[in-house]
């Protein structure tokens, strides 16, 4: 089957241009269906009726190419592919094969950003496109948890990469993929649950490293009980599956929340904001998933030594920082427009944080257009700005109590590597 996949999709190249450039894909959509589902239906009866085939008339159905087939298919979102794996036997083994849906990721991952929001206390699991106006009913579903066992309840989103969404579940971490339901239990590291040492675990981060195919959780700690600060750092390999600590490296961070800060994956690595002690400023910590090396990078030299918060985003292909300052100032975002320049950086939009109905404004993502989206109501509600700051509109979810956690991800087919013990959607 792998074979023939890569064949057709070597064949299909041509088609899927047509495809794009004439926008058939809708128009074929139903013939594909119809055309397939009757051709199955047709096998079904031949297969019934061939013991007494005198006096019947044969049923004549004419199919599209397969390359064409698969060049439709993986225009499709990832929802309409789930729910078509019944179709038939054929397009089941197509849509679980491997390398249609590394294809389909390739092809949509920039088309397929959606927001996940993590209800604990019900629990509940609701998936958003904030392309979307926020009181489209449609642009919202509720995700279905009955892959996840039990004991998955989760403390915290810690991250997100390629469709799998990382969870804190207490007693052991999980990757997820909202759109497909598999899953894999993780155990936490052997510095982080050592009861000879108090450990604190202040950095979490999630991400891919394409040169061995592999996901990698990366955790830093430090001995709150130990005068000198040094940081430690460890990675799950999902690969080998297992944790290695990465020796040698001299590094003093900290953390002033009392949550761990997730990472933001950009540009193959996670970066963190983070407080130097060896520098006595808070600084981005960039770590290099294919490397496995550490970098800094600076913050904006405008911004006042003195804020009420800071937090790190990836906003679009740009790493940026959302800072609020004391004295009712407004809630300024900065973009670092050229990666790792620190003369890049520019004071994007100031959001009056005050003119906002629920006086709260945490910077989430922006949309295709240039809107930006944050969260409030006690994390579970949410705000959409203009890009010049001005409020556009506000929903809130589950009557805004607090607890909700939310992080985007894109929607993806993919699973984990093969040697790793992952779980599939019942």
């Amino acid at each position: 089957m792998t074979w023939s996949l890569r064949k057709s999709t070597e064949e299909g190249k041509g088609l899927g241009s047509v495809l794009e450039k004439e926008q058939l894909c809708p128009v074929l959509l139903s013939s594909l269906y119809i055309e397939s589902y009757a051709a199955c239906r047709t096998m079904k009866e031949s297969k019934m009726k061939r013991t007494n085939r005198r006096g019947v008339r044969r049923r004549r159905t004419t199919v599209l190419p397969w390359a064409l087939i698969i060049q439709i298919l993986l225009r499709l979102p990832v929802k309409s592919l789930v729910r078509f794996k019944s179709v038939c036997r054929s397009w089941f083994s197509l849509i679980s094969d491997p390398n249609f849906a590394i294809s389909h990721f390739e092809l949509a991952a920039a088309s397929t950003e959606r927001l996940l929001l993590l209800e604990s206390i019900v629990p509940e699991a609701r998936s958003i496109d904030f392309n979307a106006p926020l009181h489209d009913d449609s642009a919202s579903a509720t995700l279905n948890l009955n892959s996840l066992q039990p004991e998955f309840y989760w403390d915290q989103i810690l991250g997100s990469c390629r469709g799998f969404v990382l969870l804190d579940c207490g007693q052991s971490l999980c990757l997820w993929n909202p759109s497909t339901g598999i899953h894999k239990q993780v155990c936490h590291s052997p510095i982080a649950w050592n009861m000879d040492v108090m450990f604190c675990t202040f950095l979490y981060g999630f991400g891919y490293d394409p040169s061995t195919d592999d996901y990698l959780v990366v955790q830093a700690s430090y001995d709150v009980n130990s005068e000198a600060v040094t940081t430690r750092v460890e990675f799950f390999s999902v690969r080998a599956n297992a944790w290695k600590e990465i020796e040698g490296i001299h590094l003093s961070y900290m953390n002033c929340c009392d949550d761990p800060r997730t990472g933001s994956l950009l540009n193959g690595a996670i970066h963190w904001l983070a407080y130097s002690n060896d520098a006595s400023r808070n600084v981005i910590v960039v770590f290099d998933l294919t490397e496995r090396s550490f970098s800094e990078i600076l913050l904006p030299e405008d911004l006042a030594c003195q804020f009420d918060f800071c937090e790190l985003r990836v906003l679009g292909d740009f790493l940026c920082v959302h800072v609020m300052g004391y004295h009712e100032c407004p809630l300024q975002i900065w973009v670092m427009k050229e990666y790792k320049i620190h003369s890049s950086w520019t004071r994007s939009v100031d959001v009056p944080v005050d003119e906002i109905p629920t006086k709260c404004f945490s910077l989430i993502c922006a949309t295709k257009n240039g809107d930006i989206v944050g969260r409030t109501d006690g994390d579970s509600g949410l705000v959409k700005c203009n890009n010049e700051g001005e409020f556009l509109e506000h929903r809130s979810y589950y009557d805004g109590r607090r607890g909700s956690q939310m992080i985007v991800y894109t929607e993806s087919l993919l699973s984990l590597p093969y040697d790793s013990d992952q779980a599939e959607e019942d």
